[in-house]
């Protein structure tokens, strides 16, 4: 049912059948209790959704049914969380059957039961069951208050039961506190049935009780309570008891529209229709100021308007409803004197919530016609107040809530009022309303605004059709699109230019949030052309002084803004000299006298640069702050022969070098990023300085080694110089990329591809790999497009090796980058790169057509085929190094999954090439070697080598004895763990110890002292491991042992405990070696830290 939400009034035509069918279930007697629950539970489901107000009248309510049903609710339990749906719709059912036109006593016949014992009647039973649920904690109070709504205001009922019932439920009232949760239950039952009883009721029956019940409830005082609840349903019962006060009438003073047709609004074209007034003759007027307002009103009106100012919507919601319907029974002096308070909430020194509340009863009074003409212009300048209502509180502000309810007021308005009235206002009101809907912070708001515009339009609003099809609802959703292009079209019609402009200037440039400040001045920038002589004129000569002010957020705001506009005005003075200063003009002066102070500021900078060069290390400004040093350095660092001054450039240049071996980082980042950025004329004749200096941050020492970022934008830094110096083979290093310094430039790169290193942070190496291999290919590319013979074989097999080793990790965004940059080189066709090896077999795996869709993020695509590299003999070893890491991770991940998976398939591949397994096995034999306590490599090697052993990877070499690649991992991997304290480490060399016991020779006997050496390690959890592994491996390869002391064998491994103290591990240990007749490993040497067995085999 939750898909009807949206719409309900779907379900219409199919509730009557749906209720039917349910209600069929309830009243056969042989439905089970749970079955008659589940039904009542699927009725609640349909009423939560339709609403039982609409549901309500579709029960039956025959006389048949009152019986049966009060039974049901009798026999229900009131403290049962289980059922409480059952109880909620037997008491709305309860309620509808209570309308039936027949005296309740007419029910109770004989009130003498067969036992002689007094029978309750009905009219008792009901009530007391109401008295029951209105206390209980469940949604079954709400449906008593709708009971006793119903209930109490029967004519019977009413002569005999309703002051008692009113007597209780004060009485509770006044016992109760909303300070524990026991008395707000009880609150709430109360407060629900008093607000129900006073709407349903006649007010000849309830005005009796009026002023009672009103003094008890000031007495409650509920605006002290926390609970929101108790707070709104305390204001409904005071608007209820108000309206009890005062007659019936319709107030014949208040405003109405004759004409409501669209017809008639439309017959003549752009003029303002003129709606009749309906008038109301004098002696009517007058008859309806006859009657006295009773004293309690001005209680009922004063809570009103405190509750206007609650701290929760929903109260301030109820209150604004009940201000306008007290208002149309009041008297026009009266009623006025009601709006004159209202509009006391509309002062700066109330809070948000008290000009959010005003806002509703604005727009409540003004959509019953209660709010007057003559009362507009008062209203007006309120409402243009809250439209751009925003105050900061704390790190953020408040206020959106009050812009939308303004514009709700300027919706009601405009439905309300004839347009004739609006005239003097509607420049106003439609200026606001468009500032609203194009620069508000907030969506809701912009498209409150945008909605608000639709019904002032025909006739009144300037611009208003083309306005709203630029900035309807879905256009206003988008911010940027908002600032920066709605609001240059409709600054197009002058009524909307200058109002536009002020805004932005007066309310966003010192917004609190600085993407509303950046996105304003942006908007400044592109309405210059709109207004230039204002924006001289008026707007300049005003930001210029905010732009020294105290107020960061301002000041930030007015210098972008003075930025932007300065670069509109230029901008439009080239535009074939279109835009030309008068002689002697304001605008002229102005205009001059800003760029005055801007020659001013660059000469400062220009001559000054180096010594307030320190602030292109601020993280979030450097972006910017070197964006600006390129633009500076082109316009006042070149003579007019195209070239620098030579000492400035020297001291610039070795400036900038210098700073990069400073000691902080950021530094170090912000001048290899200015370096990057400089001109070709100041690297002219400095390039070899400024390569060498960059090169030492990409290096790796022990005071820097957590870096990463500077050695990554030395790099980025790098490709950049490069790019803008240009290539000329025999060209001179100080000048160009060149024969001599290519290798010089390759080799950085090379060095930095190798970055591993880790922190706090992560993998913070991969920051450096990545600018490496960006780097990498934006040399290589702009050598292939300049002098492609500076590349030679060797340094493009480098690259694409290096490429494939990442291509082969197990860090997704690394990978997928690795990737991309290698299908960038291998793809290119301007020309091809040169000398890249195994071109064809590279093309056959990674076609060209997909080369855009190839998903390297997904282990699932990329690893098949990158394992495919490892039959090409060039890509092996790095293809393997990289699998290494992927394979052996720590984890079991998709990476860990699809990389084992893709590596065993080319394994099962090969299984018959002997050469291609002599090959694959001496590359590994050589990655394990050349990385040798290398923790990152050799660590998941050992993994991948004890996984790729369990999945007889190599059973081909298993049959011959002593074969030299069993012999090779064994040594390796006994000087891996020698001295070795890591866990894991040693865990994963267990399994592949065991894993070579399938080899034939010495090597099961040298295997077997191996492990019973870990039998003794001084970790007990290595102990524990070493003897688990080893039982499962004498299980697998059972021809390791002799059967006759198998059971043995597997006795001792299972049920020592190898956790327990050396001593007694020891000898259980040597019992093993002498059953199998393997040497005892001696004890060597002994300390406070670990032991160390060494033996010579």
């Amino acid at each position: 049912m939750d898909k009807y939400q949206e719409q309900p009034h779907l379900l219409d035509h199919h509730l009557e059948w749906m209720m039917n069918s349910l209600l069929d279930i309830v009243r056969d007697n042989g439905s089970p209790p749970p079955l008659a629950h589940l039904a009542f539970k699927f009725l609640y489901i349909i009423t939560k959704v339709r609403g039982y107000k609409l549901f309500l009248p579709l029960f039956p309510h025959e006389v048949g049914d009152l019986q049966p049903v009060l039974d049901m609710l009798v026999d229900q339990n009131p403290k049962d969380s289980e059922t409480w749906e059952t109880r909620y719709m037997l008491l709305l059912w309860l309620s509808m059957i209570c309308l039936i036109p027949f005296d309740l006593a007419r029910f109770d016949g004989n009130i003498i039961s067969e036992e002689g014992h007094a029978r309750m009647p009905t009219m008792d039973r009901i009530l007391k069951i109401a008295k029951c649920y209105l206390v209980v904690s469940d949604k079954a109070r709400d449906a008593a208050a709708v009971l006793v709504s119903k209930f109490i205001v029967r004519p019977d009922v009413r002569q005999k039961r309703m002051a008692d019932f009113l007597d209780w439920t004060l009485s509770m009232l006044s016992k109760s506190s909303f300070q524990t949760m026991e008395g707000t239950v009880v609150m709430n039952g109360m407060l629900q049935a008093l607000a129900q009883l006073f709407k349903h009721g006649k007010r000849e029956d309830c005005l009796p009780y009026a002023a009672t019940v009103l003094e008890c409830l000031d007495n409650c005082k509920l605006s002290q309570s926390n609970q929101m609840v108790l707070r709104k349903l305390g204001m409904k019962l005071v608007q209820r008891l108000g309206l009890t006060f005062v007659k019936p009438k319709v107030a014949k003073w208040r405003y109405q529209r004759g004409c409501r047709s669209l017809a008639a609004n439309l017959q003549a074209q752009g003029s303002v229709v003129q709606n009749q007034i309906i008038t109301v003759p004098a002696n009517e007027a007058d008859d309806e100021e006859e009657y006295d307002i009773p004293a309690e009103i001005e209680n009922v009106v004063e809570q009103l308007l405190v509750g206007l100012k609650d701290k929760d919507t929903i109260v301030r919601w109820s209150a604004a409803k009940g201000i306008g319907r007290i208002s149309g029974r009041l008297p026009k002096e009266l009623a006025d004197d009601v709006i004159g308070s209202l509009l006391d909430c509309f002062s700066f020194q109330e809070t948000d919530n008290a000009w959010h509340g005003g806002c509703l009863a604005l727009a409540e009074l003004g959509r019953r016609g209660l709010l007057l003409p003559s009362r507009i212009s008062d209203v007006v300048p309120v409402i243009l107040k809250a439209l751009t209502y925003d105050e900061k509180r704390g790190a953020c502000s408040v206020g959106s809530n009050v812009r939308d309810a303004a514009c709700y007021v300027c919706w009601a308005f405009a439905r309300a009022y004839d347009p004739a009235e609006l005239i003097p206002f509607i420049n106003q009101i439609s200026s606001a309303l468009v500032i609203a809907a194009i620069f508000d912070r907030d969506v809701n708001c912009r498209r409150a605004a945008s909605v608000s515009c639709y019904i002032p339009v025909y006739g009144t609003f300037p611009h208003g059709i083309e306005i709203l099809t630029a900035a309807d609802y879905f256009a206003v959703g988008n911010r940027v699109n908002c600032y920066l292009t709605i609001s240059v079209y409709v600054a197009g019609f002058p009524e909307y230019t200058q109002p536009m402009i002020d805004h932005l200037v007066n309310m966003k440039i010192n917004h609190w949030d600085s993407v509303i400040r950046e996105l304003s001045t942006k908007a400044l920038h592109n309405l210059t052309p709109r207004a230039p002589e204002y924006m001289a004129n008026v707007v300049l000569p005003r930001l210029l002084p905010l732009s020294v002010g105290t107020d960061l957020h301002t000041r930030h705001g007015a210098i972008l803004a003075c930025a932007e506009i300065t670069h509109a005005l230029c901008k439009l003075a080239e535009e074939n000299n279109r835009y030309k200063l008068a002689e002697g003009s304001d605008l002229k002066k102005n205009f001059l006298s800003f760029l005055i102070l801007l020659i001013l500021s660059t000469v400062i900078i220009k001559y000054d640069l180096i010594k307030y060069i320190h602030f292109i290390v601020l993280p979030l400004l450097q972006e910017s702050a070197v964006s600006a040093l390129t633009a500076l350095c082109n316009e006042y660092y070149i003579n007019e022969k195209g070239e620098a001054d030579p000492a400035l450039q020297g001291e610039l240049v070795t400036q900038y070098v210098s700073e990069l071996q400073n000691t902080e980082e950021m530094i170090r980042c912000g001048f290899s990023r200015a370096l990057g950025a400089l001109p070709r004329f100041l690297l002219k004749g400095r390039l070899q300085q400024v390569l060498e200096g960059l090169k030492k941050v990409t290096l790796i020492s022990p005071a820097d080694v957590s870096f990463a970022e500077s050695r990554r934008d030395a790099l980025i830094a790098i490709a950049k110089v490069c790019q803008t110096v240009g290539v000329k083979g025999d060209g001179s290093e100080e000048e160009y990329v060149c024969k001599d310094n290519i290798t010089q430039i390759y080799a950085t790169l090379f060095t930095a591809v190798t970055d591993y290193t880790t922190d706090s942070r992560g993998d913070v190496g991969g920051w450096v790999r990545e600018a490496a291999m960006t780097s990498l290919m934006e040399v290589t590319l702009l050598l292939v497009q300049n002098e492609a013979e500076l590349i030679n074989a060797n340094i493009c097999k480098q690259i694409m090796c290096w490429l494939a080793q990442q291509s082969a990790e197990k860090i997704d965004k690394f990978r997928a980058h690795a990737g991309s940059v290698f299908l960038t080189l291998l793809h290119f066709d301007h020309p091809p790169v040169p000398h890249i090896p195994h071109r064809e077999e590279l093309e056959r795996i990674f076609p060209r057509s997909e080369k855009e869709t190839l998903n390297w993020n997904a282990a699932s695509e990329a690893f098949p085929r990158i394992t495919q590299l490892l039959g090409l003999p060039t890509y092996q070893y790095y293809v393997l190094l990289g699998l290494s890491v992927s394979v052996g991770g720590l984890t079991e991940t998709t990476v860990r999954k699809y990389s084992a998976q893709s590596l065993f398939d080319y394994m099962k591949k090969i299984q018959n090439d002997s050469s291609a397994m002599e090959s694959f096995c001496e590359t590994l034999l050589k990655v394990f070697e050349d990385n040798l306590r290398n923790d990152r490599v050799s660590v998941p090697l050992l993994t991948m080598l004890d996984q790729m052993l369990a999945n007889g990877c190599f059973d081909i070499f298993t049959m011959q004895e002593n074969h030299p690649f069993s012999v090779k991992l064994f040594t390796l991997c006994k000087e891996e763990i020698k001295r070795s304290k890591d866990i894991r480490k040693l865990r994963s060399s267990i399994g592949v110890f065991c894993g070579l016991i399938q080899f034939q020779g010495d090597m099961r006997e040298k295997v077997l002292f191996q492990l019973f050496l870990l039998l003794c390690h001084p970790f007990p959890v290595i102990r524990k491991t070493t003897a688990s592994q080893v039982y499962e491996m004498l299980i697998t390869y059972s021809d390791v042992v002799d059967p006759a002391i198998m059971d043995e064998v597997m006795t001792i491994l299972s049920d020592t405990n190898w956790e327990a103290e050396l001593p007694v591990v020891r000898e259980k240990r040597n019992c093993l070696c002498d059953l199998m007749k393997v040497p005892k490993p001696q004890l060597v040497s002994k300390s406070c830290i670990s032991l160390f067995y060494s033996c010579s085999i």
